[in-house]
């Protein structure tokens, strides 16, 4: 027991930063949009000449931004896939500490060094086990991916069935992993594919290899669902398979390694109680996960139950619990007796409880930088210490009324800022104002815009900028709420009917500056002349200050 919790406290660090490191990509809302080749010519706009001091042409500045954007996003595809490989590369790890794969590693590996005729026949075997475990598990992300297709991936990341669907699955995933029931496939196909297996050669070797995954799939199951739902939410096209790829490369590793390696055998932990007690923890973060879900789906259509300290009530509740049982004083139907606690479980424990006293604080208002891009936006939060009241409705310091604002400002707009939320009303307002426009481009389940909000906004200097030089045009891409019929209309652009606000502000965002990610910020003109390269996510404050002041000093100098 000294021992083979280091195991789980090494899964636990490295499952649940990662878990998060893979949701921080940007919300992509493609619903209602087609992306063409094509000149961009946006009919809400006006663009005209700008002076030689500043820019040949509109199109001259927008092919830079674009060109620039281009690149960002190529990067941030990047970006996605590779969260995606070692989001499963770190699902497969967790899946060799199940109780359905972790006693058979010593078993598979001593028949083919046993039942070989020398001792590089047995490790040739077992790599060609441990390839065709990936091409299984590949073919599975493939299948994936062809049987929905990518336009179909992309809208799952903003679409509210789908989400609250993932939410549910989690759920049952979850108490799955506490012991309430065992995910199974048929028995009969199961002893069907490891009767094959007894033939030789490739084909038996690939059926062992099937007939491995087909009867681990109890314990693997909820952490593959997991994996293609995370990978199928980030709208990447080959996400699935990507996912899958690094999945089944960590559970072949051991395979290939332990061929070649036989004594290693020997250093491995004893199977036993601690292999459900890692079942359990990741029953507990499965939960946890599955709450960012419903919340993705609470934001979007407004339903209101997941305001940010009822958010934050129910991780502290299952952290809390997870606390708990790793020092013993919760116990499932499939634990065996604790009866002491070793010196890594102790540290876990000691980890658990430290994040959960970390979070109470974020009940009253506290910022919790670290975890701020998962949680709600602050704006939900019903009272904050620092203000001593909740968020109130639009300020409307101008005295105007803001349309939108009812929608946007209690709930979306981090505190102490007062956006516009429609962009021609921004734009009729630095025209008055002789301010420059900060378009922000945010969704409700965009990651990276909390993050944004919640580590860069406040920083004095930032904030200042944001209040004093600019008026903002604050966008919601993925907004349920629909138009009235006289504003809704067929886009130019995708050809399509756009019938909600977050169609709108999607289409304008694609057809105009060649982007569908989020967050992105745009500085124009009161005409609507973008005055300096479009930027995304950047959270180097500097940068991002240096971003804001180029945009004013563009305006002022072609004023």
């Amino acid at each position: 027991m000294k021992t083979n919790f280091k195991l789980l406290t090494l899964l636990f660090l490295l499952i649940l930063p990662l878990a998060m490191f893979a949701q921080q990509d940007s919300t992509a809302n493609t619903e209602g949009i087609e992306f063409t080749d094509g000149t961009i010519s946006p009919d809400s706009l006006s663009f005209e000449e700008s002076p030689d001091t500043v820019t040949a042409s509109v199109d001259s500045s927008k092919t830079v931004a674009a060109t620039a954007k281009a690149g960002d996003s190529a990067e941030n595809g990047k970006k996605s896939l590779w969260s995606i490989f070692i989001a499963g590369l770190v699902g497969g790890f967790a899946a060799l500490l199940m109780p359905c794969i972790f006693p058979m590693l010593p078993l598979t590996v001593s028949f083919f060094t046993k039942q070989s005729g020398s001792r590089a026949s047995g490790i040739s075997k077992a790599l060609l086990y441990g390839l065709f475990i990936i091409v299984i598990y590949v073919a599975l992300g493939m299948i994936i991916t062809i049987a929905f297709g990518s336009d179909a991936l992309n809208a799952l990341s903003t679409n509210g069935i789908f989400n609250f669907i993932f939410f549910l699955l989690l759920v049952v995933f979850a108490a799955s992993f506490f012991g309430a029931f065992e995910i199974t496939l048929p028995s009969s196909f199961v002893n069907k594919m490891d009767a094959k297996s007894d033939k030789g050669g490739l084909i038996g070797l690939f059926f062992m290899a099937f007939s491995l995954s087909l009867v681990s799939f109890s314990c693997t199951g909820p952490i593959i669902g997991t994996l293609l739902v995370e990978a199928a939410s980030k709208g990447e096209r080959l996400g699935p398979a990507i996912g899958m790829l690094g999945f089944s490369i960590a559970l072949a590793i051991p395979f290939g390694l332990f061929a070649m390696f036989p004594s290693m055998l020997k250093s491995l932990p004893k199977s036993g109680g601690w292999l459900n007690s890692v079942k359990v923890v990741l029953g507990f973060l499965e939960l946890a996960l599955a709450l960012k879900f419903l919340s993705n789906v609470d934001l979007a259509y407004h339903w209101n139950w997941l305001d940010r300290e009822v958010f934050l009530s129910l991780w502290i509740v299952v952290f809390g619990l997870m606390g708990l049982y790793l020092i013993g004083k919760i116990k499932f139907s499939h634990d065996s007796d604790l009866k002491f606690l070793s010196v890594p479980r102790t540290i876990l424990a000691i980890v658990v409880f430290s994040f959960v006293v970390y979070m109470i604080p974020g009940l009253w208002g506290a910022p919790l930088k670290s975890i701020s891009a998962f949680l709600p936006p602050s704006a939900t939060q019903d009272f904050d210490l620092s203000t001593g009241v909740g968020s109130s409705s639009a300020a409307h310091t101008d005295g105007k009324v803001k349309k939108y604002a009812e929608i946007f400002h209690g709930r979306g707009t981090p505190k102490g800022f007062d956006p516009y939320y429609d962009y021609d009303q921004a734009l009729a307002t630095a025209k008055e104002l002789n301010k420059p426009v900060l378009i922000d481009f945010t969704g409700w389940n965009c990651v990276n815009c909390r993050k944004m909000e919640s580590n860069v906004w406040t920083d004095p200097a930032v904030a200042k900028l944001l209040k004093e030089e600019f008026v903002m045009a604050e966008l919601f891409v993925d907004d349920k709420t629909e138009l009235p019929a006289n504003e809704q209309f067929v886009s130019k652009y995708s050809n399509k009917k756009i019938k909600t606000i977050g169609n709108k502000n999607s289409d304008f965002q694609a057809s105009s500056f060649n982007s569908n990610s989020q967050p992105l910020y745009v500085i124009v003109d009161p005409n609507g002349q973008i005055l300096v390269p479009q930027s995304g996510a950047n959270y180097n404050v500097e940068q991002y200050k240096a971003f804001l002041q180029s945009g004013v000093d563009a305006f002022k100098k072609k004023n």
